[in-house]
């Protein structure tokens, strides 16, 4: 191969400049080969390099020395003659005789297509974490990995990580100018290297930031981006995901331990630390089996550099936390999960995200994924800011997110956090802090169509999942499908239900007779929606403590109160789901930082209310009319609302089939002998629960198993039972037919 030294660059100073200061924002115009006149000219810019030569590609032989053509590090090698671009290696010489035999990224062309270009423009391109971030990958026969970022306003950008230095002169990208994304492939990168992206925004200033698109990253206060290769996991739950395809979730039970792995349980013979993905597989999944659970929410567990928000302000979407493991490991405890039974669903939180400097904010120097405009763009309550659903890139960039969870990690569901917060423009907001839609209005149109789009498209793309709106306003269709009018999501959390219970639970009970209506309120409106009944963390949070010290009265009394309103609400029309610690009555307001309080079921009342919600599951799910009729009226009947003064209601839940169980809660701590009901049905009445049991810590006050029906008219129906209510407590009856 013939080669020219080169006295001095065949650069234009402008370009040499601009390449010297870091601020070129086109590299590959510049370095790699180029053709000059009749010629081909090499260009190689290491800062850091004594010298660099050519090697054939073969790897045999030196094919010539460069020129260092400026002493910042440009060299430069001549090729006369050449028609082509050549093949080549190049063996860069470091100081202390250190040399890197490499391939040169900038010799490497173009490798997204226009095609997704063109889809991610236009906001639709549903699997874009397989073309953005770091991908292990093979160009042209050569192994490395491809990195891609969206970033249109940026004037330079580059990758930088532990394989140059953090130097963000030596790895430029290309920006692909029709969709404002930036790509280069880097040969001979593995697994496990650490990367972020340095960029030279739109303001002239140079910020690092972590990959948005990482499927793998570092947490607290260390935020680099890790390369993972995510093709090499092998599941094992294919009889589950084949099953899910075809599952109706609105006539099946559906029973959910909500959870916070890192305080879930800890390792106390290990400083305290939180259990890894593989000793939750091995501990929480065989201990929600055994409670009887359908499905496990998790918090988020998408990347978040402060543990204090528990997930629910994200930095890294498309990676879970390398708190508790690696992405397989993850993938390990959905498995063993879906292997027990078990659905996974997860907290999704695409409404706002946090200001962190190497997050999303201001990524390019603009307010490129949040709002301009305060009014519109942060939440001043929690000090992050919103998404700009207006934007297709950031309804793709969200849309895939929530796909790549149930791809990827074969995530059975997404409850999506603060719904509330992205409908109304003027939520929690003076009214001059707000700017109406283009009709004068507060709903933020922008949102509402967003939240359509993701529904129609996750239930399109993965039937059997289920989308959950936590949404807290008399918003109408939310549960209903978007054909209809509706934001389509599967179900709604309850919170009317949630907090008119919760108040009347936490009055004392002399004065419950006086507010009857907090808890028939809820019947007016059960079946508009598609409910889920919530027990959440929120609630016991903040200062508003723990459910069971939100009951009244003497420990004891605490006790019975909780066991009555845990039955009371699985009695109650809607899907279930309780928050961990719940189950056995933790005392403690919940800490994130710590462990449940575990030693707490040594104490016969809080193992005996952790029976109780182990029996109520299971009668729960084996019960078609518990669930089969949630979202109608044919499921449910009341007997008698009216018997206030006794602070006394009764109803009965129906299946399909007609099989019926009858609810009686007796909410004052008086025993109510020859208490008289109307039921339908003749026959003896089995008492399938009690919740004053002495085997949940009750008084052991009942019926004796059961009651036969007598044929005295009552209550407008032709029989009627006589029974003997516990105190403060919820006995319910299967009727089997004489």
């Amino acid at each position: 191969m013939n080669v020219l030294c080169l006295e001095k660059t065949t650069l234009k100073s402008e370009e040499l400049h601009a390449l010297i200061s870091a601020s070129h924002g086109d590299p590959f115009s510049i370095l790699g080969p180029h053709r000059v006149g009749s010629d081909y000219v090499i260009r190689v810019f290491q800062p850091s390099a004594e010298s660099v030569s050519l090697v054939h590609e073969d790897g045999n032989g030196n094919g010539g020395e460069f020129s260092k053509t400026h002493e910042a590090g440009l060299f430069e090698l001549l090729l006369p003659g050449h028609t082509e671009p050549p093949h080549y290696l190049l063996e860069i010489k470091f100081s202390g005789e250190h040399s890197v035999r490499c391939e040169d990224p900038f010799r490497f062309g173009r490798l997204l297509s226009s095609f997704d270009s063109h889809l991610f423009s236009e906001g639709q391109h549903w699997t874009l974490y397989e073309r953005l971030g770091a991908h292990l990958t093979e160009f042209n026969g050569v192994k490395g990995c491809c990195f891609r970022v969206w970033a249109p306003n940026a004037r330079r950008l580059s990758v930088v990580g532990e394989f140059n230095g953090w130097d963000g002169r030596t790895h430029p990208m290309r920006k692909l100018v029709e969709c404002g994304i930036w790509e280069l492939f880097i040969p001979g990168l593995v697994e496990g290297i650490h990367y972020k992206f340095e960029v030279l925004n739109a303001h002239g200033s140079i910020v690092i930031k972590s990959d948005p698109f990482a499927f793998f990253s570092q947490n607290g206060l260390q935020t680099a981006s890790l390369v993972f290769n995510l093709d090499r996991y092998s599941w094992n739950d294919q009889a589950w995901m084949e099953a899910r395809k075809n599952k109706e979730w609105h006539t099946a039970p559906i029973s959910i331990y909500e959870v916070h792995l890192g305080s879930w349980r800890r390792k106390p013979e290990d400083r305290l630390r939180p259990l890894s993905y593989h000793e939750l597989a091995d501990q929480l999944i065989p201990y929600v089996k055994e409670m009887g659970y359908t499905h496990i929410e998790l918090l988020p567990v998408a990347e978040h550099p402060f543990e204090g928000s528990w997930g629910y302000q994200i930095t890294g979407y498309f990676c879970p936390t390398s708190r508790h493991g690696n992405p397989d490991d993850f993938r390990h405890f959905i498995d063993k999960a879906h292997e027990a039974g078990i659905g996974i669903i997860l907290d999704w939180v695409p409404g706002h995200f946090p200001k962190d400097i190497h997050g999303l904010a201001e990524f390019d120097g603009t307010d490129l994924y949040e709002h301009a405009d305060p009014r519109q763009g942060e939440h001043n309550d929690w000090g992050t800011l919103i998404f700009n659903f207006g934007r297709n890139e950031v309804r793709n960039f969200l849309i895939s997110n929530a796909l790549f969870w149930l791809d990827q990690f074969h995530i059975d569901g997404l409850r999506v956090d603060a719904v509330a917060s992205m409908l109304y423009l003027d939520y929690s907001r003076a009214n001059d802090q707000w700017i109406p839609n283009a009709y004068g209005g507060r709903e933020n149109l922008e949102a509402i169509y967003f939240l359509k789009r993701f529904n129609e498209v996750c239930y399109e793309r993965f039937p059997g999942i289920m989308t959950i709106a936590e949404e807290s306003t008399a918003w109408p269709g939310v549960s209903r499908p978007t054909h209809l009018g509706g934001l389509g999501f599967g179900f709604k959390w309850n919170m009317g239900w949630m907090h008119d219970f919760l108040h009347y639970m936490s009055r004392e009970p002399i004065f419950r007779r006086y507010h009857q209506n907090e808890i028939t309120f809820s019947l007016l409106y059960a079946f508009q929606e598609q409910f889920m009944l919530v027990l959440s963390h929120d609630e016991v949070v903040h200062g508003k403590g723990s459910l069971i010290n939100k009951m009244p009265g003497d420990t004891w009394q605490k006790f019975a109160n909780l066991r009555l309103l845990y039955a009371w609400m699985y009695g109650h029309p809607g899907k279930k789901l309780l928050f961990m610690g719940g189950e056995f009555g933790q005392w403690s307001e919940w800490n994130h930082n710590r462990s449940l309080d575990w030693h707490l079921l040594d104490d016969p009342l809080h193992d005996g209310l952790k029976r109780l919600v182990q029996h109520l599951n299971w009668l729960y799910t084996h019960e078609p009319a518990l669930y089969e009729q949630d979202d109608s009226y044919d499921g449910f009947q009341w007997i008698d609302f009216r018997d206030a003064d006794q602070s006394v209601v009764s109803f009965q839940r129906i299946s399909k089939a007609g099989s019926r169980i009858v609810f009686v809660v007796n909410a004052t701590p008086v025993v109510r002998e020859g208490y008289r009901i109307g039921v339908s049905q003749q026959g003896f009445y089995r008492e399938v629960l009690n919740t004053d049991a002495q085997t949940y810590g009750g008084s052991n006050q009942g019926n004796y198993g059961g009651v036969w029906s007598e044929p005295h008219g009552w209550q407008g129906q032709g029989n009627s039972l006589v029974l003997k209510l516990p105190p403060l407590s919820v006995v319910a009856f299967s009727c089997h037919s004489s």
